[in-house]
């Protein structure tokens, strides 16, 4: 498979289960961007599990949702019934608080991030079609779980808390269990979407993780339908692939990143590179390095 499909395919998956994870809580207006976090956290979690302990990727897989699942759940329990500009408040805050926290551990590769995450296979084509496998098995089964919430009691009480929270406090609607069942579902959700994030592009680097993701997945609900699952269907692989048609000239992004190194050497090369740019930066600034170029000048004229 080439790789420019590979990673069109991939990033669509990840996109539209991110962005059905930020549809589900908002069912009950609650916009709910911890999810970010959520793919941080567990995207390093995993990667440090399978480059320092030699976890097995399965195992670091299910870690990942794990870990989604208790952060999800313990901040649930305090937000799982608050205003919807509390809940933005609160995702916002550990997008921060989860950066600064990455950014100063030296484990997880601090503000430098983590390189040469091995393969799900040795072979890269394996990887690739297991990456696939298991991205649009889970595309399945969310969807077949959203589609039976929205045609339950459950999604029936999400569209009156939605509409109206004195009216489904009316009707008896435990708003508080229902908001921190989808809060807890989405970061689940989010914690397994983060561990192959890192898998796919087999590195991990803080500039993954940040507002930008909160826009492509705010942008494909409203522009999608924010009152139907089969918008972000739609929505996702239309906003995510006309990008890809804009010509080189407008279109930057599209040169070759440090995500889209396709094998671990190249990644840990362009790690190195960050490496020695740091080190140069930290030990000499650049305005001391200008004056003594200035002063050598001078000297010789």
């Amino acid at each position: 498979m080439p790789l420019p499909l590979y990673y069109f395919l991939s990033i669509s998956a990840v996109n539209l289960l991110m962005s059905w994870g930020l549809y589900l809580p908002y069912r009950v207006a609650h916009l709910h961007f911890l999810t970010i976090a959520n793919m941080a956290i567990s995207g390093y979690a995993a990667g440090f599990l399978v480059l320092t302990l030699k976890v097995p990727f399965v195992w670091a897989l299910l870690a990942g949702f794990a870990l989604g699942f208790l952060v999800g759940f313990v901040v649930s329990l305090f937000i799982g019934n608050a205003p919807t500009f509390a809940v933005v408040i609160v995702g916002f805050t550990f997008i921060y608080i989860t950066r600064t926290v990455i950014e100063n551990t030296a484990a997880v590769g601090g503000t430098l991030g983590l390189f040469g995450l091995p393969g799900v296979s040795p072979d890269p084509a394996t990887h690739r079609w297991i990456v696939l496998a298991l991205l649009y098995g889970m595309v399945l089964l969310v969807g077949f779980l959203i589609w039976r919430f929205e045609h339950s009691r459950l999604g029936r009480a999400a569209a009156a808390t939605f509409t109206d929270k004195d009216l489904a406090a009316s009707l008896g609607v435990d708003m508080k269990g229902l908001g921190m069942l989808l809060q807890t579902f989405s970061s689940t959700l989010a914690g397994g979407c983060g561990v192959l994030y890192a898998f796919i592009y087999k590195s991990l680097h803080l500039d993954f993780f940040t507002f930008h993701l909160v826009g492509i997945f705010m942008t494909v609900i409203f522009v999608g339908g924010y009152a139907t699952m089969w918008g972000s269907v739609l929505a996702t692989p239309i906003l995510y692939g006309v990008p890809l048609l804009f010509p080189p000239a407008i279109a930057s992004w599209r040169h070759r990143d440090l995500r889209c190194a396709p094998d671990p050497g190249a990644a840990a090369e362009a790690g190195g590179l960050r490496h020695a740019a740091a080190r140069t930066l930290s030990g000499t600034s650049l305005s001391k390095r200008w004056g003594r170029r200035n002063r050598r000048q001078g000297g010789r004229e």
